[in-house]
């Protein structure tokens, strides 16, 4: 087996999400947590593709989803943003 450096992880990580996850992230990135429905505005995703897009962002520990009422917050982690600083050429 061989082992992998973080940031060739982090880009066999990007090589195998959707196209919309890079959306998403930017999105985070430059407007800071939101709600789901903003998320899905702000990042140009459908609803239905956000939430799957955001289920795998947040198995990886890359996005962080907290209720606050009825809806549900989504923000970068730290790790999202160390992801993000060591692909931000590629992305």
């Amino acid at each position: 087996m061989t082992e992998l450096t973080m940031s060739q992880y982090f880009k066999e990580v990007g090589n195998r999400l959707p196209i919309e996850a890079e959306r998403v992230l930017r999105a985070l990135i430059d407007e800071g947590k939101m709600n789901k429905e903003e998320l899905s505005l702000t990042a140009k995703v459908k609803r239905a593709v956000l939430d799957h897009v955001v289920m795998q962002l947040f198995a990886l520990g890359l996005v962080d989803v907290t209720s606050e009422g009825k809806s549900k917050i989504c923000s970068l982690t730290k790790l999202g943003e160390d992801y993000l600083q060591l692909m931000r050429p590629a992305i």
